[in-house]
């Protein structure tokens, strides 16, 4: 029997607090779990700094993947077996394209990736493609075959209907991770009928399309997903974290380029900090790692990064007050000013951070962007676009969210040991009171 066909002896299954059970029967699926590359997701966080927010989101890109599978498998298997417009030759490329399309993730996955300017999918081809265990169980399958899994997680693969079950406004990724992200956080927002939308889910040529009787199911998930979105994934205390964090990593990187002397020498960070990262290098990066260097580094000599690696480990973190960047720039100059004259170095104890959000869209002629809408299939069998059968949906579509805060740390502004007047002056600006701490 090839490979690509052998089943297991007996079907292996993961315990799984969203999906129940997640189901393993096929050899590959199997194999593909067990590599190194794919047990280093257990030690990247699914949600980043959440957890200092929300105290259960410890939970991994591990379980979050193989919950991607999960629902792919279901779809394939349950949804559109035997149906004529899916050619189930795609059910294995499917089904590894689900289970590894987060492999390239890195340590607090975002905001890393900012700091060194780097794009986790085109780690997640380079692992797949790379000389890994991952790459030599998928060239068992055939020679071409990792190039078609990456080209899925890619977006350029040429069935269209295959990236849309991985990567669309409606799809295996999101309808996991919202539910996942909303059970381990343990706010309603996440949860929506996924049976429902299952059942009524139907493969077209180019996409997945949805049942017009399932039009009330759909609205209900992209409402959930605008929720979580401005619940949990920007909630300002996390992005709060994710400032520190960030200028944790800007200042190490920093403090190296001018040959500062580290008591414990980021040597996991040399080739990040130069620019040249290897896929070793990389793959060796995970969050103990991040959390080791913290850890240590609150003991080094450099002020502002002791400091800020005891309040990301202490979660001693910065207020925020709300900020409008077109109106309130000369303020912002001002308390630039103040900050530095507080001795405060502003590029790191005074952040604007930025969240910006669409929660549909729809292809407009012309933009460069192309986004695959979301089709209903009608009792005739044509297609509308959402919005125009949703007045849910027509509401919300193409209207971007965006929300400003200004970061700083109150402690040090309340300390009053030095620098009082001039403490006074930017508590001011801030509009912040002795008392709102």
């Amino acid at each position: 029997m090839a490979y690509s066909a052998e089943k297991l002896g007996e079907e292996k299954v993961f315990k799984d607090p969203v999906h129940r059970y997640i189901h393993v029967r096929d050899r590959v699926i199997w194999d593909l779990i067990g590599t190194k590359e794919f047990q280093r997701l257990r030690r990247i966080k699914q949600l980043g700094t959440t957890y200092l927010t929300f105290h259960g989101a410890e939970h991994s890109r591990f379980n979050h993947s193989l919950g991607v599978y999960e629902i792919i498998r279901r779809i394939i298997d349950d949804v559109f077996a035997g149906r004529p417009e899916w050619n189930n030759d795609e059910r294995l490329l499917s089904l590894c394209a689900a289970l590894l399309h987060d492999l390239g993730h890195g340590p607090f996955s975002h905001s890393f990736e900012k700091v060194f300017d780097l794009d986790h999918e085109d780690y997640t081809r380079a692992i797949i493609l790379g000389d890994t265990e991952v790459n030599q169980i998928l060239l068992k399958v055939g020679a071409d075959f990792p190039k078609k899994v990456a080209e899925v997680i890619g977006k350029t693969y040429e069935n269209k209907l295959v990236i849309s079950l991985i990567s669309s406004q409606i799809d295996a990724d999101r309808m996991d991770y919202l539910q996942r992200d909303a059970y381990y956080t343990g706010v309603s927002y996440g949860h929506f009928d996924m049976e429902r939308i299952l059942r009524v889910m139907r493969p077209r040529e180019e996409q997945v399309v949805i049942k017009k009787s399932g039009m009330h199911a759909v609205e209900d998930y992209i409402m959930s997903r605008y929720q979580m979105y401005w619940q949990v994934y920007f909630h300002p205390v996390s992005r709060g974290a994710e400032v520190i964090l960030t200028k944790i990593l800007h200042r190490a990187k920093q403090l190296q380029e001018q040959n500062y002397i580290f008591k414990y020498e980021p040597v996991h960070f040399n080739s990040f900090f130069a620019g040249h990262p290897t896929l070793e290098d990389y793959l060796k990066l995970d969050e103990a790692v991040i959390q080791y260097y913290f850890q240590m580094w609150q003991e080094e000599e450099d002020s502002i990064l002791s400091d800020l690696c005891r309040r990301f480990i202490n979660r001693n973190l910065f207020k925020f007050t709300e900020f409008d960047p077109a109106k309130e720039y000369k303020k912002l100059s001002e308390l630039n000013t103040l900050f530095k004259k507080a001795g405060l170095d502003p590029e790191y104890y005074l952040v604007v951070d930025s969240s910006s959000d669409l929660p549909y869209d729809f292809y407009r002629p012309g933009e460069e962007e192309e986004r695959l809408p979301i089709h209903l299939m009608m009792k005739n069998g044509d297609l509308r676009e959402l919005s125009r059968e949703s007045q849910i949906v027509e509401a919300i579509s193409g209207k971007r969210r965006t929300d400003h805060k200004l970061y700083f740390p109150a402690d040090l502004l309340l300390d009053e040991s030095s620098k009082k007047t001039v403490k006074k002056q930017i508590r001011t600006l801030l509009e912040f009171q002795v008392n709102e701490v």
